[in-house]
This record gives structure tokens, C-alpha cells and sequence, in this order.
């Protein structure tokens, strides 16, 4: 074993949240060390040329709220397009009818579109009241984190339709879990770490621009900054601390610092031996957050065959397999013809196509987009989906949550520091959870902390 290294601080994890705490923490003169499992930084991050196309594996697009990831955006020079959306969209109702439509509601009967309204302008009331760091604090937190979301939506409403359409937002969408899995609770903090419930349903401000050359160009750039300050392939094996600081080891490394940041998500925390044991409600906290489960897929035609049809790329549906799609294309590639359609399957209809074989996945997925867009749709020139269940380091998407009950019982813990080691990850921001702008405020939000000891 090589001897000690001395540093300030050992941030566990580069991320957009590590890589922000870094870059701030050595702007400020203290030494730091970034040690990443993998072979690459970014996390969930994760732009990349796929059989000639280049694809947004992981996160990918930019809000007009996300202030953070803009600034983020700016401070690093990186400039933005907007997201395809001329054109008609499309929803398969739950009578199978496909419809085509303009503007954020979707063609339901007159019943069913004032019922979404009215959950809608309910869900608004309930995420004005919460402080998106302080959930727990919502007063009816203790209510709503007691019955699932799928029973709150029962409570409000007969109309089925307006149920599926209101879950389909926060539950696949989301928190990519079935709307019987997680509390009423973390349904009105998705929605009010987002603003409101009404920026959740509205797809062109949520998912408003792109970045050029991608997403991962962020953390790719605060990597650069720390030079080699960053550490690849060095998974944290062991932490040893007291109240005066921690011994951080690798298999092949050992580093002494004041201060630690784990910027890992919750369900990574328990791979790291820690001497003497973190608390116990830290350990038993760490066990009620989950990954949700969603294939992203990334299907790339000769053409943009669908926009020659008037639409726009844009389809939802809580009936399809494929639950809703955007037009992916690279508008920032030159000389670039073909276009590119993202979709999402997650939850429990993950469940089901993942227990199938490769090409019988394929088929019934492109059956399903096809209900969308048509027979042209059943024949990509190139076909991939995102691998992050089966990532060792990640193992899930988009970022974790609670089950039922728990955000009230252990939330207070969620970025309390244990000696010298904090936690954060997008996994525990405010605004911004589960985004890129949380994880960056997180970043940035421990690296004034830390700068203050």
C-alpha cells in the first residue's frame, strides 16, 4: 500500500454534485481529491456515439427554472438548442383510440379534462405549501406520506382516465415507480421541486432545450478544471473516522482528510465499510430509498418521417407500453438527416419486457411507438436502449426515493453530516430533485459549508 496522501477534503463520486463541491472547494484554495468508481466522470451523465449516433444515454434536457444548471451552463461557456416540438402530438386515450393534439392537454372528454384540471390545481395547492428541502414539514405531511399516491388519486376522483393521466406525470414519468409504490408525500415534493404540478405536465417547459454536444459536456468540463485531482476507476472501499476528520481508502490508495463528501446516491452509501458503523437511522434510512427501473430508448430512422406527417414527436400515453416519446434528433450535428425519437418504459411494464428476450423487447417496443407514429415507425436503422439497470454503479433510474411512510420518519436525516462526512447527491436536493440542477446546488450548497469550518 502506497503511503497517506494529505488533502482537505475526499469527495466520494464524480458527478455533476462531487464535481461541483471539487471545482468550488479548489477555487477556494483548499487541496481535494475526486474518487470515482468508474472509468469515466458524470454519473448519470452520459453523452455517447452508438452505432454512429451520438445519444444522450443519461439526463439530458434543460428547464427555464433549472437557475443552477443554467448558471452552470454559463460559468462554463456551453450553449443550448431547443428541443424539436413543431407539429401535432399524440394520445392513446384508454379506449385505444389514437389522437392527435396541440398544446399540453391531452384530447380527453370534457369530464376527464376538468377532472385533470381540478387534481392539477389540487396538486398545485399542496406542493405551494411544502419547502422541497423540508418536505416533512408539509402540513399534512404525516397524512399524505401514509397512503400511496395511487390511493390519494382514488380519494379525489371516479374518473379513471384522469387518474392514469395525473399518475403517468409522477410515477413512470418520474419517479419511474407504479403510483401504488411511493406516498402521496414524494408525489407533491416531485411536484414541488419542480415549481408547481402544472411545470410536471407541461412537457415544452419541463423538457425546453438541450445542451449542445450534450449534458455530459458539464461535468466533463468541471472534470477538466480539477485535472488530476480526479481519480477514475478507484472505488471507495473503506472509511475510518472520528470527530477530527477520516482515512478514505481505495483498493490501491489512502487518503487523510478534514472532511469527506459522499456525493453517491443513498443505495450506494452501504458498499462502503465505515469504522466505527454510521448511525443506525442512517443505515436503516438508506434501506426505504429505491431506484425506480426505466428503459430509455433511442430509436433512430433514416429521416424524421413524422414531422413530413405534421407531428411533432411528442406522444403520451398511460395505456402504451411506451408510455411517452419526444423527438431526440441532434440538431446541433451538421449536415445530420436522420432523426432520432427517445422513449421511456418503466416500472412494472420494465418488469414485464425486461423477462424477455432481446429481440422479442425490440419488437414489442417498436409496436408501440408504432401505435403512435405509424408502420414507418417499425423500422429504425439503429436501435438502443440505456443500460442503467445493469449498470454496477448505478443500477437503477432516475434517482432514488422513499417508500411509503418513510419521507416523514427519516427525512430530517437526509443531509445530516455523520463527523466529518456529508451526503449529496440529486437524490436529496430541494429543488431540483432527481435533476441536474439539484445535483449541482447540492454541490455547490456543501462546498459553502465546508468552506465555513
Amino acid at each position: 500500500m502506497s503511503a497517506v496522501e494529505q488533502v482537505d477534503v475526499v469527495v466520494v463520486g464524480a458527478g455533476a454534485t462531487g464535481l461541483t463541491a471539487a471545482v468550488r472547494l479548489q477555487e477556494a484554495g483548499r487541496s481535494v481529491v475526486v474518487l470515482e468508481a468508474r472509468d469515466r466522470v458524470g454519473g448519470r451523465l452520459l453523452t455517447q456515439d452508438v452505432d454512429g449516433v451520438r445519444l444522450e444515454v443519461g439526463g439530458q434536457w434543460v428547464s427555464p427554472d433549472q437557475s443552477a444548471l443554467l448558471a452552470m451552463l454559463d460559468e462554463l461557456g456551453l450553449k443550448t438548442y431547443e428541443r424539436h416540438r413543431e407539429g401535432e402530438s399524440v394520445y392513446v386515450g384508454r379506449d385505444g383510440v389514437r389522437r392527435t393534439f396541440t398544446g399540453e392537454a391531452f384530447p380527453v372528454s370534457e369530464r376527464t379534462a376538468a377532472e385533470v384540471d381540478r387534481l392539477t390545481a389540487e396538486l398545485d395547492r399542496l406542493a405551494s405549501l411544502m419547502d422541497p428541502l423540508e418536505p416533512w414539514n408539509h402540513p399534512d405531511a404525516e397524512a399524505l406520506d401514509r397512503i400511496s399516491f395511487a390511493t390519494w388519486l382514488d380519494q379525489q376522483t371516479d374518473d379513471q382516465e384522469a387518474r392514469d393521466n395525473v399518475g403517468l406525470y409522477i410515477g413512470p414519468a418520474m419517479l419511474t415507480k407504479p403510483t401504488h409504490g411511493f406516498s402521496a408525500l414524494s408525489a407533491v415534493l416531485m411536484a414541488a421541486s419542480a415549481g408547481s404540478f402544472s411545470h410536471l405536465v407541461d412537457a415544452d417547459f419541463i423538457l425546453d432545450r438541450r445542451v449542445v454536444g450534450g449534458l455530459q459536456g458539464v461535468p466533463l468540463a468541471l472534470a477538466e478544471r480539477l485535472g488530476d485531482a480526479v481519480r477514475l476507476s478507484s472505488p471507495v472501499r473503506h472509511v475510518a473516522w472520528t470527530s477530527e476528520g477520516a482515512t478514505v481508502s481505495t483498493d490501491d490508495a489512502t487518503f487523510a482528510a478534514r472532511r469527506v463528501l459522499l456525493a453517491l446516491p443513498p443505495t450506494h452509501v452501504s458498499r462502503i465499510g465505515f469504522e466505527p458503523a454510521l448511525p443506525a437511522i442512517h443505515s436503516q434510512m438508506r434501506q426505504h430509498q429505491s431506484f425506480g427501473l426505466v428503459l430509455k430508448l433511442h430509436l433512430t430512422y433514416a429521416t424524421p418521417f413524422w414531422r413530413d406527417a405534421g407531428l411533432s414527436g411528442t406522444a403520451f400515453s398511460p395505456y402504451e407500453l411506451v408510455h411517452e416519446a419526444y423527438d431526440n434528433s441532434n440538431e446541433d450535428v451538421a449536415g445530420e438527416t436522420r432523426g432520432t425519437l427517445v422513449g421511456f418504459v418503466s416500472d412494472v411494464h420494465a418488469d414485464e419486457v425486461l423477462a424477455l428476450d432481446a429481440d422479442e423487447r425490440r419488437r414489442r417496443v417498436l409496436e408501440s411507438v408504432a401505435s403512435y407514429f405509424g408502420p414507418q415507425a417499425l423500422e429504425p436503422v439503429a436501435y438502443y436502449e440505456s443500460p442503467w439497470m445493469d449498470e454496477e454503479w448505478t443500477a437503477g433510474a432516475y434517482a432514488t426515493s422513499f417508500d411509503i411512510g418513510s419521507l416523514t420518519r427519516y427525512g430530517a436525516h437526509l443531509r445530516e453530516d455523520v463527523g466529518p462526512i456529508a451526503f449529496a447527491s440529486s437524490d436529496v436536493a430541494g429543488l431540483g430533485f432527481q435533476h441536474v440542477d439539484g445535483a449541482l446546488r447540492m454541490g455547490e450548497a456543501v462546498a459553502r459549508r465546508f468552506l465555513t469550518d
